[in-house]
């Protein structure tokens, strides 16, 4: 298993470190692991003047997967947009083809009362927001800034999806709703936006070869209501890029904090980018704070979706959730008063909890 480690900026460091000592674990049990790391987003910029340098994209690609941090810092943030380190992560995404983000939204009983929400409505918690990730308005030209006639400053940006764009991601969003509960919920603003008229279409197109799963179609605005009112009326969530990246992060405080939640970047062969959906929170970088544990899950993600190594996979979630049963908490997981520890510790009681059961 080659893995590309791609740290990037902020905290990235620090919470990939404790996810390499998981994959060290899995090394010193018998997994063919190896390892190489390069610089991504600012830490790419400082190396070589661009938030993907080349020989970044040359391992990620030549790699079989890619565990990535978090990038972006405010030390960046008046560079030109193309050297924007948010541009390197954009960027890789494209170049290997990433098109669908699989963003879990699991509530651990441990934590349900940490939730934003009341444990009742939270507990047993357990769904899973695909994003397309390659197109939408994020990628759709034209673009930019521009003086109108009457000296006004004007900014635009393109939303657009092709029909193969939709009905790839729909077979995907389809083929885990398979796996799952079999029902699959599509969001879109059809009642306003021709983008999402075509996605509703070719939808309802898909939805032909998985009479199996049940497809439902909800607007963007009543999901996000949804999500807050009754979220576990949903399994699965397929959508499109802006409004997966707004609703995961929704989602993700269902859970009690982003800290707990992972990601995967698929291509049509499996191979994957993973990564916390958390940024590099430049304001807590080396302080010892940061929850380490969405990058943890990361990597049984990667083992499960890139590997097919359910086994692995498994025995992480679960090294995890002794942890959390045993009552270790990271600042953000903690309850008023209760004990903490950093990022280092949480680390090393995933890798104990490992070592403890083989």
């Amino acid at each position: 298993m080659k893995i590309a480690v791609l740290p990037g900026d902020g905290i990235g460091p620090e919470i990939v470190r404790q996810a390499v000592k998981v994959l060290e674990r899995l090394k010193a049990d018998g997994h063919a692991v190896v390892i190489e790391t390069a610089p991504i987003g600012g830490a790419g910029y400082d190396a070589a003047g661009d938030p993907l340098p080349e020989a970044t994209l040359a391992l990620a690609k030549s790699a079989d997967a890619v565990l990535l941090g978090a990038v972006g810092g405010p030390k960046y943030d008046t560079l030109d947009r193309p050297l924007r380190p948010e541009q390197g992560l954009l960027r890789i995404r494209q170049a290997l083809g990433l098109f669908t983000n699989l963003r879990p939204a699991l509530v651990y009983e441990e934590l349900a009362d940490a939730s934003s929400l009341r444990p009742e409505l939270v507990a047993g918690l357990d769904l899973m927001i695909l994003r397309e990730l390659t197109g939408d308005i994020y990628f759709g030209q034209p673009r930019g800034r521009r003086a109108l006639v009457n000296g006004e400053r004007e900014g635009f940006d393109t939303m657009k999806y092709s029909e193969s764009e939709i009905r790839r991601i729909a077979h995907a969003g389809f083929a885990i709703a398979r796996k799952r509960g079999k029902k699959l919920c599509s969001v879109d603003k059809a009642n306003v936006l021709d983008t999402s008229i075509l996605w509703r279409e070719v939808v309802n197109e898909v939805a032909k070869e998985y009479p199996d799963v049940a497809l439902s179609h909800m607007y963007v605005d009543n999901a996000a209501m949804q999500l807050v009112r009754a979220p576990k009326q949903f399994d699965v969530i397929v959508t499109g890029n802006m409004f997966g990246d707004i609703l995961s992060d929704e989602a993700s405080m269902l859970t009690g904090s982003i800290g707990m939640l992972p990601s995967a970047s698929l291509d049509a062969a499996g191979k994957g980018l993973y990564e916390p959906i958390h940024g590099s929170a430049p304001d807590i970088a080396g302080r010892d704070v940061a929850n380490p544990l969405a990058t943890i899950l990361s990597v049984a993600m990667m083992l499960r979706y890139t590997f097919s190594d359910e086994g692995a996979a498994s025995r992480i979630e679960a090294a995890v959730r002794r942890v959390l049963r045993d009552g270790v908490r990271t600042a953000d997981i903690a309850k008023p008063g209760e004990a903490t520890v950093g990022t280092e510790r949480m680390g090393d009681a995933v890798v104990a909890a490992l070592s403890a059961h083989r």
